[in-house]
């Protein structure tokens, strides 16, 4: 068969499929069309010789803030993927039911990257979050639009993979934890799983997590002091360890203030390693402390989780999240996205929310993608030049 374009060459890393080998990638009709001995060269339109690089299913960055130019936040998606191996981009909130159609149309449809989105129950999502003006959105309960957001979930179910609130003293201020019931209460209404922000107390980590149901989201859930998963002996909480068992994602979310090194550590020397791995990127971040989804994974592999885990955490993990396992997996038939992949050894300088730094010694590097059976981006001018298959 003669493919769209083959990958030649490079170490395969699908924890989907359990798969680490040096082997080909096939992609054909903008899906995964084969993978080893199948996947011959000849006739193929596209061939790129990868070896000495990691080839992963597209990463998915399940945390994101991309609607450029409708939100404060918002940073552009093509930009930020181009340049982090991410093949899908997550939204979270950015957007409401009063102002989802403008991030649909002007943003979403004119993406050549995939873009999904957990709908606000705020009327207008994040609308108010910057360097000199920090409103919390679901402070104002009046915002809060349980209606509105069942009726926009309902029309846009291609896009839109969950509800997403935001509680704590920065978010939901005096309204405390009020806006996790409502944005629960749509999240049931329409099927969805919910993903809850979490920042200072009140509501307190274990009010939040005690609530969420198998499926639901936890993100900022390796969270520095107050309101970590950790108690005042450094131990896993209970209703961490509950919560874990009944089925709720734990999603690092790193951001501007949702991250911290003590936290990892204390969580994953007990065993704890979380679900998924995202960076929550916004225009607040973009430059340090998160950076992007590469950064963010290179600093839980300095950190000592394995690498296929690492690359679980932004694949198959989040796809399962998303109820989309379509993606985040190389097996034939699967969405026709990939990442190309390095990790390079030396001493790399890391941060962490609150300024912590570590010296890790490797950092994993974007090195191109292929978006819908295509090779899309190389990080570097003439790298990954196409070959003349052979006749």
């Amino acid at each position: 068969m003669a493919y769209d374009l083959v990958l030649t060459g490079g170490r395969v890393i699908d924890p989907s499929q359990g798969l680490d080998a040096v082997t080909n990638v096939a992609f054909e009709g903008g899906r995964v069309a084969a993978v080893g001995r199948d996947a011959d060269t000849a006739g193929a339109a596209d061939v790129r010789d990868v070896s000495g690089h990691i080839v992963t299913p597209g990463l998915i960055d399940l945390h994101t803030h991309v609607y450029w130019g409708g939100t404060s936040l918002g940073i552009d998606a093509e930009a930020f993927c181009r340049t982090s191996g991410v093949t899908t981009a997550v939204d979270t909130g950015s957007a409401g039911p009063g102002n989802f159609m403008g991030f649909r149309r002007h943003v979403i449809e004119r993406s050549e990257v995939r873009i999904l989105a957990y709908l606000h129950v705020s009327y207008a999502g994040i609308y108010a979050f910057g360097r000199n003006v920090m409103v919390g959105e679901s402070e104002e309960m009046r915002m809060m639009a349980p209606l509105d957001a069942v009726e926009v979930a309902e029309a846009n179910r291609d896009l839109i993979v969950g509800i997403k609130v935001r509680v704590g003293r920065h978010a939901s201020g005096t309204s405390g934890i009020a806006p996790l019931d409502a944005a629960l209460q749509v999240a049931d209404a329409v099927g969805l799983p919910l993903m809850a922000h979490i920042d200072h107390p009140p509501p307190s980590y274990d009010e939040v997590v005690e609530r969420l149901r198998p499926g639901d989201v936890l993100t900022h859930c390796f969270r520095p002091f107050p309101n970590t998963p950790l108690d005042g002996r450094g131990r896993i909480k209970d209703c961490v360890l509950r919560a874990r068992e009944r089925g709720v994602v734990f999603d690092i979310g790193h951001g501007k203030g949702s991250f911290a090194y003590a936290t990892a550590r204390g969580m994953l020397e007990q065993g704890f390693e979380p679900d998924v791995i995202s960076s929550d990127v916004h225009t607040l971040c973009i430059d340090g402390p998160a950076f992007d989804q590469v950064t963010t994974l290179s600093k839980f592999l300095c950190l000592g989780m394995p690498l296929d885990r690492v690359i679980a955490a932004s694949t198959v993990n989040a796809a399962k999240a998303l109820q989309r396992e379509e993606l985040g997996s190389l097996k034939p038939g699967s969405v026709g996205d990939a990442t190309i992949l390095s990790v390079e050894d030396g001493a790399f300088d890391y941060v962490d929310v609150k300024g912590v730094h570590m010296t890790g010694d490797k950092r994993i590097v974007s090195e191109g993608v292929v978006l819908a059976g295509r090779w899309w981006h190389p990080q570097e001018a003439g790298a990954f030049r196409a070959k003349d298959a052979a006749a």
